[in-house]
């Protein structure tokens, strides 16, 4: 075979082999009506049907959005798959995906890009977009069919899914046990709304030139504030990519999975 040949083949073989690597994240579909809402799932290594388990939700950014229930595992997959991790903190985990054409949260840019939020504006809707509210119904369908443990539910997000998790916190606000949005962002006046009932662990990169790092000082100051019990991650000369020194935390699964309601 030609070198030139092989070189594509190689590739395809390895691409394969990262791909099949996720095998164990499960595909699945929530249908409602009209609209189907893709996620996969990962079981708890060694999983008992008898016992129930922790459960996080992680929610990913604008770039993995679609309809392949593929690419939401392009951050942060690895992280709940490694082997020590499995086996340490077994519990389920969720990634759905969101659509193209829509958000986790209802965000609106501003004309002034420039000021120290990027534009960005939460609007506090009180109906949430169609794919949170799939989100909402899977996990809260999951707890009422008794496979998890409603003292310890988790949710996490990045980018648009950081902005997804401060979104979920309000309109669950009793539901969840922890909290960690990477480079997000928020509604400032919802925050009382959740802000004492679980602590939040809160990653930005402090040169994000794609959300910048004022959304996060913004929600970390509101909740302090209003009592809540918060951490902060900044990261200095970081871009928007975050979440990659968010995921290498040594503490970060230890520290969310202490936390029980």
């Amino acid at each position: 075979m030609k070198k030139s040949a092989l070189i594509p083949l190689l590739l395809l073989l390895f691409l394969s082999a990262v791909a099949q690597d996720k095998g164990p994240f499960l595909k699945k579909m929530l249908i409602e009506g009209n609209d189907t809402l893709l996620y996969r799932i990962l079981y708890p290594m060694n999983y008992k049907e008898s016992k129930k388990y922790p459960l996080i939700l992680f929610l990913h950014g604008a770039g993995e959005r679609g309809n392949d229930n593929e690419a939401q595992l392009t951050w942060g997959a690895n992280l709940f798959l490694d082997s020590a991790n499995r086996k340490k903190f077994p519990s389920f985990v969720i990634f759905p995906q969101c659509p193209k054409d829509s958000s986790w949260a209802a965000i609106v840019r501003g004309a002034n890009r420039s000021d120290s939020l990027g534009g960005f504006i939460i609007p506090a809707k009180e109906v949430a977009t169609r794919p949170m509210q799939l989100v909402m119904e899977l996990v809260n369908g999951l707890v009422i069919a008794g496979k998890v443990d409603r003292k310890r539910l988790y949710v996490g997000g990045l980018s648009m899914g950081g902005f997804g998790t401060f979104d979920i916190l309000w309109r669950m606000p009793k539901f969840f046990a922890a909290a960690f949005p990477i480079c997000g962002g928020g509604n400032p006046d919802k925050v009382s709304i959740y802000a004492r009932n679980y602590p939040i662990w809160v990653f930005h990169g402090g040169s994000d030139p794609v959300v910048p790092v004022g959304n996060s000082h913004l929600m970390v100051r509101v909740l302090k504030e209003a009592g809540a019990k918060v951490k902060y991650s900044e990261y200095p000369g970081v871009g928007h990519d975050s979440w990659k020194n968010a995921f290498a935390e040594p503490d970060l699964l230890p520290w969310v999975f202490s936390n029980k309601k």
